[in-house]
């Protein structure tokens, strides 16, 4: 059967590259259910409600406050080695539409845990409606895109290999999810160590989550472990900002231009 070519376009050369970028990570995975009943009532009843993937980044850095565990990279160069970065660095995924072709772009939140929800909130639909140019992780991600393969394939080597640039390209943690679009599970790769999916919010108000880990960097142990501090975060330290009403009231999205 005869086809026809067709080019390789802008955003699926990006996701092309973090494929490539992302398939000799040692990923092991863990699903648990997460009972989020404190938080569900009190988010439903909130004037503006905070996305689930702002309360979720919001929640892992809580976590990893406490964790520096699940603040460390691994890292290649010059040799095999930890890097335990000072703050939690969210690569968020993003669903947008570039030249009429729907994609995946990934927008950087850093320090979620030091800044109200609703600012997390913001920035994250910022990203979801604002034009493509005005996103400033956006511009960079296309920026290098556009470079032909051999200086991409440099860049992203330098990128996630020296300990102090791997943040800005691959963070220390994701959040994927497809729960906007209906049921599923969603078993994605990263170049990060850490990488986290939920579901929907089941009527029994629990939410399913699936963590999936660098298993150079740590053990199922701690991921246990983070299970636990995600729920208890959710229920407790979160609840209470929207309860005191801190994330009721929408705030301006300051630009981020490191």
């Amino acid at each position: 059967m005869r086809g026809k070519f067709c080019k390789v376009s802008l955003p699926r050369r990006f996701v092309i590259d973090l494929m490539r970028a992302s398939h000799r990570v040692p990923f092991i995975t863990m699903k648990r259910k997460l009972d989020v009943g404190p938080l569900a009532a009190v988010r439903a009843a909130a004037l503006a409600r905070p996305g689930w993937t702002a309360i979720f980044a919001k929640a892992f850095c809580l976590v990893a406050r406490d964790e520096p565990i699940l603040r460390t990279l691994f890292i290649k160069w010059p040799w095999a080695h930890f890097y335990e970065l000072p703050q939690s660095v969210g690569m968020i995924a993003v669903a947008r539409c570039l030249d009429g072709e729907p994609c995946v772009l990934m927008q950087k939140i850093s320090a979620a845990d030091e800044i109200p929800l609703a600012e997390v909130d913001a920035q994250i639909r910022h990203a979801r409606t604002a034009p493509i140019a005005e996103v400033p992780a956006f511009r960079r991600m296309m920026r290098l895109t556009r470079l032909p393969w051999p200086l991409r394939q440099l860049a992203w080597a330098f990128g996630l290999n020296m300990g102090r640039q791997h943040a800005n390209y691959a963070g220390s943690y994701g959040i994927t999810s497809v729960a906007a679009f209906g049921p599923g599970e969603l078993y994605a790769l990263s170049p990060g160590p850490f990488l986290l999916s939920y579901g929907q919010l089941e009527p029994d108000h629990s939410i399913e989550v699936i963590i999936r880990w660098d298993h150079r960097v740590t053990d199922a142990a701690m991921i246990v472990k983070l299970f636990d501090g995600l729920e208890a975060a959710l229920n407790g330290a979160i609840t209470a900002e929207l309860r005191a009403g801190r994330a009721l009231a929408p705030t301006a999205v300051r630009a981020v231009a490191k």
